[in-house]
């Protein structure tokens, strides 16, 4: 079983998704193998201004029954929606051997807990340098290459070919090639109960190939 979850790091739902992706983790150990790509949102998904970023993220504290308010700080109106950098910074940190969730969520919550404007590179690497103790140097010239500009734009090309438009989004794959994509979800349990059906219909496969090996040839 694999699971992928495509997220952008100033996402405030993607930030509210990580509880769940933890949860999977946790639960799923040993049966299934994780992994997160960046899907860059485009310049017009996000907010035209700080009020209305604060207004977005009063409606999804409330949906979510938060006991914390997230931070619109890291807007800025000059940018016009260009936040590309912490996601590269995340790449790259994948590259120099942080693949795992310990970077991009420094960077996620120095935005949309903490206000940092990691909008830009310097700010960004700052922060992921922080966490990680990896170069800065290193760090920056890595997340300015163009290997990683590449992997970032071919990981948000396959984000929008299973046709979606909603971060955070998971896919979830099969031993026997089945696959479920759920766009918008940030609660655990739809998750779980996708993959428990998945893992459930892949068990019952490999039971009838031992009571009755391969099916005669066509």
């Amino acid at each position: 079983m694999k699971v992928t979850f495509y997220l952008e790091i100033l996402s405030s739902w993607c930030h509210w998704a990580e509880p769940a992706w933890a949860e999977l983790k946790r639960r799923y150990e040993g049966q299934a193998t994780f992994d997160w790509r960046i899907a860059l949102m485009r310049p017009n998904d996000y907010p035209v201004s700080r009020e209305q970023c604060e207004w977005f993220y009063r409606r999804s504290g409330m949906a979510m029954r938060s006991p914390y308010r997230l931070n619109s700080g890291w807007f800025e109106q000059a940018r016009k929606g260009h936040y590309d950098a912490p996601n590269l910074v995340a790449e790259a940190g994948r590259e120099l051997g942080f693949a795992d969730d310990r970077l991009r969520l420094a960077l996620s919550n120095a935005a949309v807990r903490d206000g940092r404007k990691i909008g830009g590179m310097a700010e960004a690497v700052k922060v992921a340098a922080a966490a990680t103790r990896l170069s800065p140097t290193r760090l920056r010239r890595a997340a300015e290459s163009a290997a990683v500009a590449e992997r970032v734009r071919a990981s948000t090309e396959t984000f929008h070919s299973h046709q979606i438009g909603q971060r955070p989004a998971f896919i979830l794959e099969n031993s026997i090639g089945d696959k479920a994509v759920l766009s918008g979800l940030v609660r655990v349990e739809p998750l779980a109960a996708t993959i428990d059906a998945m893992l459930a219909d892949a068990a019952s496969y490999a039971a009838n190939a031992a009571h009755h090996g391969q099916p005669p040839p066509s």
